[in-house]
Formats: structure tokens, sequence, C-alpha cells
């Protein structure tokens, strides 16, 4: 039988060798069809004695495969919460059984009664993982590339075709719990150590190794599928078990605030699932999967972290009609740590880089940032010297804007200061060819505005880093209002080479993130001096799923820069500016105390050399003496700082800074960390529905100020009962090929 997306090759000692290779596709995917093909290979090999085992492996250069695609979740949802309103058992049965398909054909692998060896060549994700697991016996190349996860809990799922049993089965508990609840990667040789891979052999060797395991011997029982099978850690009744689940609970609530049903459903599909036999013990996962499936939270991180973060990496905004642009070089103007950090992620995409500062000490030292950097991935063993080396030439330290004549693309990293921003701008536009874009990498200063010391206002666009620069995976850019489409599909094929997340959004003080960031720091500063307890602001901030507290990031911004944003505001704005208890808060804390955040190892915090930051016990001097914690409704603080995000996030939308929805869910999660379980700020409303949050909006602009008051696009939608995601409908791809 001919497979589209396999090749089957027996050779003359009976082993079966089948190579994944869909064709157009860089990378491997589960979807139906690849399902389809698994299930006639199991029966074709179960089917032909002259097989005596199978070796499955990836045609795919250093990827094995990047697990299933969830745009086919994404459809099995739509046509469950279609028909659940007429026919609700009916429509949770088929997705139970559809949703556990992959599961149930995983158990008939597993127990054919042949030996399969899984052949891991690269990234193996997800099912592929699982699928890994499933085979009697797992090796995996020696190789940088290899990289081994389960990580559907990051969107909002788990492993639901049994990889909550097998891991658990196979590995001691805690490290087990720890790669499942984190969706922690692996490389070869620590998935080896936790038991999760036999071997690791040789890259060019992989296929010969994995045959020469064959014949050796593989039993094709698994030993859970053995009488007598005991769990690697112990039974969960037990004194270790005692000592080990209690405390497992404990540290899943304190990390996820219960905010997570996947996570949730890890927790209990692995301690249900461990007190029964294999069978029994997949039923269970797949109804808690099935469950994990429906709910809102689910759908809108599948949504926002996979769907619309696809999309939007692969271009969805980027302009029609211009030609791809090949990015030989690019200057990048400043290297103190924001621009010795694009000096880096520029050079590691293989480009050029023209690292340019005030004198050429300074310069050098933004280069050796890069050189820090390269010099821990060769000791962790994640790239070569050789690697270090090729990167490092692609870095030319100067002094000399001349130097900036060959660039393709230049990105502006120095001090948030119009007039040195205007100085360097007209230094290097006296320099650089005509076709170069001219890119600021602002974070509040309006790129319209900064334009105007360009001569050619059409190549000027912002590009918004976040720090760090080689972590942080988005990228913001900014529509000045002459910006041309030329320089936008510079940006966007830019930000494609360095492989992070772009979104584009219209020129605003702050632009989006930074706008809505300072909201929640703001909104902490204003629970201070409501007299909310400090160490009960930053509480309520991670239980509402902020990855800190607003205290904390504001030490993190730096609060001296936090003050010169809102002195630059405040000098912009003229009479316009009202002044509140975050000015009186900033300035006592930077011009009175000299107390700068991180930066100075005072802020909010303090920072002991070598000791754990903790919370300053001066705070009260600045902000007054608190009040009892019992005078605050925990809800309602936890809801103060998500609603005032989503409110500023829906302002931005009304004034057309934002003009895409995926592009503000996908830059909250991303950018500041915006509860994820939400799916971002504008899932938070839509999942609450716009009447709820407007009501919410309506009972706090009463009770905390009218900084709430919802907006009128917010109430013409509570009016309709609209959601951001029905009004506003991005137009998909597909969709796209169709109207063509």
């Amino acid at each position: 039988m001919a497979y589209k997306n396999f090749t089957f090759e027996t050779d003359a000692d009976g082993i079966a060798l089948v190579t994944w290779d869909m064709p157009g596709k860089s990378m491997n995917v589960f979807d139906m069809q690849v399902m389809d093909e698994l299930e006639a290979i199991l029966k074709a090999v179960v089917a032909d004695d002259g097989v005596k085992g199978v070796v499955v492996t990836s045609g795919k250069e250093g990827s094995f495969s990047g697990g299933a695609d969830l745009t086919m979740l994404e459809g099995l949802l739509r046509q469950f919460h279609a028909t659940r309103a007429k026919h609700p058992e009916a429509a949770a049965r088929e997705l139970f059984e559809k949703s556990r398909r992959m599961s149930l054909l995983y158990r008939a692998i597993e127990t054919c009664g042949k030996p399969w060896v899984a052949a891991i060549n690269g990234t193996c994700m997800g099912g592929a993982t699982e699928l890994a697991l499933t085979c009697h016996a797992r090796i995996a190349a020696d190789a940088n590339e290899v990289k081994i996860a389960l990580p559907e809990v990051k969107v909002g799922l788990f492993p639901g075709a049994g990889g909550t049993q097998r891991v658990m089965r196979m590995a001691d508990a805690q490290a087990g719990l720890q790669f499942l609840l984190q969706g922690r990667t692996l490389d070869a040789k620590k998935a080896l150590g936790m038991g999760l891979l036999d071997e690791v052999a040789p890259k060019k060797k992989l296929i010969e190794a994995a045959k020469k395991r064959l014949k050796g011997g593989v039993d094709p029982v698994k030993p859970w599928d053995r009488k007598g099978f005991k769990l690697p850690s112990g039974p969960i009744y037990s004194p270790q078990g005692f000592q080990f689940w209690p405390a497992a609970n404990a540290i899943y609530r304190r990390e996820t605030a219960d905010n997570y049903p996947g996570a949730r459903g890890i927790l209990q599909s692995v301690y249900e699932g461990l007190q029964l036999p294999m069978d029994q013990a997949l039923t269970v996962e797949s109804r808690y999967f099935a469950h994990v499936l429906q709910t809102r939270e689910a759908a809108a991180m599948i949504r926002s972290l996979f769907v619309s973060m696809q999309e939007l990496n692969k271009g969805a905004r980027r302009p029609e009609g211009q030609r791809p642009n090949r990015i030989k070089t690019v200057g990048i103007l400043g290297a103190g740590f924001m621009g010795a950090g694009i000096a880096y992620v520029t050079a590691r995409a293989g480009i050029d880089v023209i690292l340019l500062d005030r004198d050429i000490a300074a310069a050098e030292k933004g280069k050796a940032h890069s050189d820090g950097l390269m010099s821990k991935a060769v000791k962790r063993g994640k790239a070569t010297a050789d690697d270090k080396d090729k990167l490092l030439a692609r870095i030319t330290p100067t002094a000399d804007y001349a130097d900036l004549e060959p660039c393709d693309l230049i990105i502006e990293a120095v001090f948030e200061d119009r007039d040195i921003k205007k100085g360097v701008t007209e230094a290097t536009e006296a320099v650089i060819k005509p076709r170069a874009v001219y890119a600021s990498n602002t974070s509040t200063l309006p790129i319209s505005s900064l334009a105007e010391a360009s001569k050619r206002p059409k190549n000027f666009i912002g590009i918004h880093f976040f720090s760090p620069v080689d972590k942080m995976m988005l990228v913001e850019v900014i529509m000045g209002k002459k910006t041309g489409d030329k320089a936008l599909a510079m940006a966007l094929d830019y930000i494609r080479a360095i492989k992070k997340t772009p979104i584009v959004v219209n020129d605003s003080r702050g632009f989006y993130t930074s706008r809505v960031v300072m909201t929640y720091i703001r909104e902490g500063l204003m629970m201070l001096g409501d007299g909310v307890p400090a160490a009960m602001i930053e509480n309520v901030g991670r239980m509402a799923g902020m990855p800190v507290g607003p205290l904390s990031l504001a030490d993190e911004v730096a609060l001296d820069l936090a003050w010169k944003i809102v002195a630059a505001t405040r000098k912009d704005m003229g009479d316009k500016y009202v002044a509140g208890p975050l000015d009186n808060i900033l300035e006592e804390m930077v011009i009175k105390r000299e107390r700068f955040g991180r930066k100075n190892a005072k802020g909010f915090y303090d920072y002991p050399e070598g000791g754990k930051k903790q919370l300053w016990p001066g705070i009260p001097d600045v902000a007054g003496k608190p009040k009892s914690a019992d005078a605050f409704d925990v809800e309602e603080l936890k809801q103060r700082l998500l609603v005032i995000q989503a409110l500023e996030t829906a302002r931005c939308f009304e004034e057309k800074v934002l003009t895409d929805v995926r592009e503000a869910d996908v830059g909250s999660i991303l950018g500041f960390g915006f509860a994820p379980y939400s799916g971002g700020t504008l899932s938070y409303i839509d999942g609450m529905g716009a009447e709820a949050f407007v009501e919410l909006c309506k009972k706090f602009t009463k009770k905390w100020g009218p900084r709430f008051k919802p907006n009128r696009l917010l109430r013409e939608m509570a009016k309709n009962g609209e959601t951001f995601y029905a009004r506003f409908a991005p137009e998909r791809p597909d969709e796209k090929k169709e109207a063509a």
C-alpha cells in the first residue's frame, strides 16, 4: 500500500523502517490523514508474519515531529459547540470518542505483539513524544537538535494520548510530574537520565542502532502490562506517597492558583490513573482530556497561543505586493543592554551587524554581551566554539557613522530622550542608502513625532523589543502616520528572520504593550494608596495569573524610567495632565529616596547581594500605613488588576491603536504576561461577556474612580451582545484562498 506521509520498507531481517516525511511541510505534524495512515501501517505490520519489528523515524532533517496540528482540535471544538445546544449528551460523547482516537491508536501499537522502536532524530513534541513513549524502546540522536517535550499544558491542554500515564510509570514521580506540569523541554541526555529514553546514539548511526536493538531483542510487552509491575516511586498509598502527593498538590496550587484546567487535569489524571491498570488509566485520562477541551480556558489558549501565534509568525499582517527582503546587514545604534541584546539575536540569525556607540570602547562592551551569552551556551553544550566564533565575527563594533552605509535596516536603541534620538537619526540618514529602513526601539515616545527628525518618514518605523531580548519572544512594530508598506514589510521580514512573534500597532503614547502594562503597575501603586498591604498586592497579582506582582514589575521596569515617562507625559500634555497618587509615590521613591528598582538594588524591594529579594520595610513611609488585609476582598483585587488592563486594551482598539484581535491577545500574553489562561486581554472580556464586563467597570468606577469608566465601544458591544472575536474576526489564511 502507498502512503502519502510515510514510507514503509522491510529489510532482510524482517525489520520494517517506517519513515514519516510529510510532503510540503518543514516539520511533521499529526492530522487526521496521518493517523489514518499510521493505523493502516499498524494493521499491515500485525498481518505480515514476515515483519518482526518496526523502527519509526522521520525524514525531516533535525526534526521528528512537532506534535498534533492544534487547528484539528480547534475544528473539533467548533463542531462540539455548534451541536451542544441542541444535543448536549451526543455532542459530549462525540467529543470524547474523537478526542481519544490517538490514545486508542497508541494503545493498539503498544499491545500489537510486535516491538516498535522510536528513532528520534530531532525535535519531538507533544503527540510525537507520546508516540515515542508508546514504542517498546526509544533511541535519540546525540545532537543539539533533539528536544523532547510534552508542552500541551502551555496551550491550555495536557498530554491526552497516554502521556500522563506512561511518563509516570517510567520516571521518578517528582521528575515526571515537573516534566508534565511545566511542559519542560529535555535534551537527549536529560531524557535518558529520566528514563524516558533507552539509548543515545551518534546521529549518523541512529537507524543502525535502532535496528541493532531490535535484533538484540525488545520485549513487545510493556512493564506495566506484566504481572507484578511496580511504580518507580512506589504506590500512591504508601509512606513515600503520603509525603509526595500532598506536597505536589500544594506546589501545584501555589504555582498556578488553580487557574489552569489543563494543569489540574494532569494532576487528576496522574493521581487517579496510577491506581488503575493501564487500559482503565487511559480511559480516565481521556475523560479528563475531553473535559479540559470543553473549558473556556483551553479554547482561548489554543486560539491565542497556537492558532493566532502561528498566523502572525507566518506573516498575517505583512502588506501584500511587497517583495521579500533579503536582509544582509543591520545597523544598531546604541550598544547598551538593549542594543547589545538586539545585536546578539540578529547575529544569531546569520545577519551581519554594525554595532555603533559613542566610542569604540562602549561598542566593544556591547559586543562582549554576545560573547558572554555564547560562552554560556558552549558551556551548557547548546553551541560549539565554532558557533561562537562565527556569531562574534558577524558583529562589527564602531563609533563611526560612515560604517552604517551598507545597512539594509537600522535599529536605534539609544536613551529615551527625544533630543538624543533626533541627533542619531540625522547623523545616520546622512550616510545610509536611500532604500534603507530606519527603526526606533522606543518603548513610549510616539513614532510620528520621532519621525519629524527624518527626511524620509515613509521609511521610518518603530520596532519595540522587550528585555531581555534573547528570551522575550514578542516584538511590537509601530506604524507612524507616514510609515509606508515597504518599511512594514522590512520590519516583519526581519522579525521573522530572528524567529520572534510580531504584532503591528498604530502610533500612540506607550503604543499598546507599554501603555497597558503601565496600568497594571499603576493599579498596584493605587492599591498601595488605598491601604492594601504591599505583600497582599503582590500575592493577588500572581493569583490573578500575572507572572509577577505589580510592585515587583515596577522594580524590573525601573522606577526612575517610570518617573521619566510620567515627566515626559506631563510635559507633552501640559494642562491636560492630571496628577495622582502614582506621581506622589514615584516622586517620593525616585527623587527623594533614590530607589530606582532592581537596577540599583533598591526599589519596592531590597535586593541583598547573594540573597533573596524582600519587600522594603519602608514602603509605609512612602504610601502610608496599610489597613488590615481583612478589609479587602481578594477576588475584587484580582479583578481590579485584570480589568484595568483589559479596559485599556479595549480603549486601544477603539482608538485604532490596535486593529487585530489576535495581536491584542498574543501581545498581552507574550509582552507582559497577561493571565495566559484567559487567552489574552480581549479574550478575557469575551469570556466574561461584554455586558458583564461593563457592569464590573461601572461598579469599579463608582468605588475606585473614573479610570474604570467603560469606553463607548464596550458599551455598544454590551448593548448588542457582541464579542470582539465575532465583531472583529480576522480573515484566516484559508478564507483568503477561498475568496481568491
